[in-house]
């Protein structure tokens, strides 16, 4: 993981033609920053005519444009300490630039032309030393949820309607742009629109294939900027032309569950020509919408510039994720082009990545600990633990659909608090009664269930009166056919006594009969508001095994609505009946929740619900021979949505749990399962 020196530059305007900059530094590995701009206000100009006048020619243009940026002392004397400081830690530095709402016609500078200060016969934002984004806040709430470089997808998107010849345009080289756009791609997995005979690249099939959960959208086709507003020439379902609105992509492409990481706009004017309007361009709306992370081009760029730019961007980008010093390694080998500079990132990441390579330590690293699991797995002693990130194939995460409930009953407390299942679910029982929050919960599972497998519905499963648990069955039994790695089918193939699962459906005992075990399930009595009858009522002496294994429910089941653990109340309530009565949980899961390697799955370790619950399950009587066994955790990378300073916050989580025992994975659950299967196939 790389440390990167951080220069945040902030323009804002004071008055007609003047601008103050703020500019904040920070060190790799400091909490401090430096501020200027903060004791007296530090102005910068612009002679926008002059610049116009130049804009043809990029090395006049861009020595003006340095010029008058770095005109005042302390802005150029900030920037050479800051370069000095990323320097003298063998650093490259990270150069951030947020346009204020006040300036928006700064937006339409071209900033991808700046010059070097101290030497302006060289580019600025070229190499691995500085590199440099267009910062876009965003009012799209949801978490960038980043996802594994092993397990990465790609669609390349070619529109060539016909009758283009009409509008005195070029017809799209198809063939070709999709041949540079898989040799750039590389290893990538990537399919075309359109793939096969008939297919056209319209609206809504680039949005259906999306939906499909695709991490990196290549858009090849015609574009334009007219009144202020951008337009893409796509398809239709003839073939025929169909000029779509720039807004409407952003908008269906913002209303997906599961936004692309990366979207690469590879039009001929996709971002404007930079006339006054580039915010208005759909390279900065995607950003604005929520893509964490948008290539786009300001201006007419050449095919041989796109050509010899994006094999390097991707190349680089294959590396580490790091979307901005990919970008300035790309722009550094076309330099010595006229159009070096259209290629154009605006982001929303402030640390620049897009993806992670999984595993455990630093750059997922190998795990010395996996004999000692496996070991415990082949001999029935291991208890996986199964949580809500498990519903993320069928729903998408918890932390959406708290977020949607948040926004529909407007939610009025912390913002933080807006994704927080519990604390969000606590406000919407008191704000509107437990009927109608177990009523919303089902009807938005059933809404997303339906949209994901709307082509395997019965009538039966169709409309607002479907049955939860039969729509989340049908889902599970969907995935599990299709995908050999789904997590609930290879947790069944362990063919283990007991699995303790904190969510509220069938899959877990599904997957078990797929397999031919005849699993039991029980709900854990935690409150005296409702009953349920279970195996040890028809049989006491029950011992679970690998055939007639126990899928033990923690925090309820659907078939029991009142049994749900979903509010804050229920937590505590939930904390105190198993801390007060040891023998509410059944001896044999007690045992193996403490005599036996745990495997925490689908959970955000950081999250307040997961705390309360890990806590209630660690501190049972016996706790202390867990230190015999190898015990693993599956954690995202903390996000720098809800953490200030996300090294730093995974440093806290493994220092957190090693006290337990307890190794960190880090990714999603999907990278550990394959990996875990990995590994159980290399031994045998």
């Amino acid at each position: 993981m790389t440390d990167f020196a951080d220069l945040e530059l902030g323009l804002h305007q004071r008055e007609a033609g003047a601008y103050t900059i703020e500019m904040r530094f920070s060190q790799p590995g400091s909490d401090a920053d430096i501020r200027i701009g903060q004791g007296r206000p530090v102005m910068v100009q612009f002679d926008f005519q002059d610049l116009l006048k130049k804009s043809g020619n990029p090395a006049a243009y861009g020595a003006a444009l340095t010029q008058s940026l770095f005109a005042d002392k302390d802005i150029l004397s900030a920037f050479s300490q800051a370069r000095t400081s990323a320097q003298t830690t063998k650093s490259p530095l990270r150069v951030r630039l947020t346009i204020g709402p006040s300036a928006l016609e700064l937006n339409s500078l071209f900033w991808e032309t700046l010059r070097d200060p101290a030497d302006d016969k060289a580019t600025l934002f070229t190499g691995e030393q500085v590199f440099f984004s267009r910062y876009l806040s965003s009012l799209d709430w949801r978490p960038v949820k980043l996802r594994s470089k092993g397990s990465l997808k790609a669609v390349i998107a070619l529109a060539n309607p016909s009758g283009l010849d009409q509008y005195s345009l070029a017809a799209v080289d198809v063939p070709g742009e999709l041949a540079r756009a898989q040799a750039a791609l590389k290893n990538i997995p990537s399919t075309a629109l359109p793939s096969q005979p008939g297919e056209r690249c319209t609206l809504e099939s680039i949005i259906a294939r999306l939906r499909e959960g695709v991490d990196i959208l290549y858009l090849v086709a015609h574009g334009s900027f007219v009144k202020e507003e951008p337009w893409l020439w796509l398809e239709d379902e003839s073939g025929a032309v169909a000029r779509v609105s720039g807004y409407d992509l952003a908008t269906r492409i913002r209303e997906l569950d599961n936004q692309p990481r990366l979207v690469v706009l590879a039009s001929c004017q996709s971002a404007g020509q930079g006339a006054g309007a580039a915010l208005q361009a759909l390279g900065p709306k995607l950003a604005e919408g929520g893509v964490p992370a948008v290539v786009a081009m300001q201006g007419s760029v050449s095919m041989d510039t796109i050509a010899k730019f994006m094999p390097v961007f991707f190349e680089e980008l294959e590396k580490d994720g790091q979307v901005d010093r990919a970008m300035s390694v790309a722009r550094g080998t076309v330099r010595d082009t006229s159009d070096f500079w259209m290629p154009v990132l605006f982001m929303r990441l402030r640390s620049g990545r897009i993806w992670y390579t999984p595993g455990f330590g630093e750059e997922g690293s190998d795990f010395k600990k996996w004999p000692s699991l496996l070991t415990s797995l082949q001999a029935g002693k291991c208890t996986p633990i199964i949580g809500a990130g498990l519903y993320e194939p069928l729903l998408g995460s918890w932390r959406d659909l708290a977020l949607g409930l948040a926004e529909k009953y407007r939610y009025p407390l912390a913002h933080f608090y807006r994704d927080a299942l519990p604390q969000v679910t606590q406000y919407l029982s008191i704000d509107q009664s437990v009927s109608t929050l177990l009523l919303e919960l089902e009807n938005v599972i059933r809404e997303h269930v339906q949209a994901r497998f709307s082509a395997d519905l019965s009538d039966a499963l169709k409309g607002d009166k479907a049955p939860i648990l039969d729509l989340l069955s049908l889902g599970g039994k969907t995935l599990r056919a299709k995908d050999p790695t789904e997590h609930h089918k290879v947790l069944a193939g362990l063919k283990l006594p007991i699995y303790i699962t904190t969510n509220y459906d069938n899959m877990m005992s599904d997957a078990l009969k797929e397999a031919g075990a005849d699993p039991q399930m029980v709900i854990c009595p935690w409150s005296d508001r409702f009953d349920a009858t279970s195996i040890y009522d028809k049989e006491p002496e029950y011992r679970p095994t690998p055939e007639r294994p126990l899928v033990y429910h923690l925090f309820g089941h659907f078939s029991i609505p009142e049994s749900l653990v979903m509010t804050e109340d229920d937590y505590f309530e939930f904390l105190i009946g198993v801390t007060s009565n040891k023998d509410l949980i059944p001896p044999v899961v007690r045992r193996a929740l403490t005599d036996a390697a745990l495997m925490f799955l689908g959970f955000q370790l950081d999250d307040w619900a997961f705390r309360i619950f890990f806590r209630s399950i660690m501190n049972l009587q016996g706790g202390g021979r867990r230190s015999r066994y190898a015990h693993i955790a599956v954690q995202v990378d903390p996000d720098e949505i809800h953490n200030l300073d996300p090294r730093r916050a995974r440093e806290y989580l493994e220092d957190y749990f090693e006290d337990d025992s307890i190794s960190i994975f880090w990714g999603q659950s999907g990278d550990f399962i394959r990996e875990l299967v990995s590994q159980m196939n290399v031994t045998g």
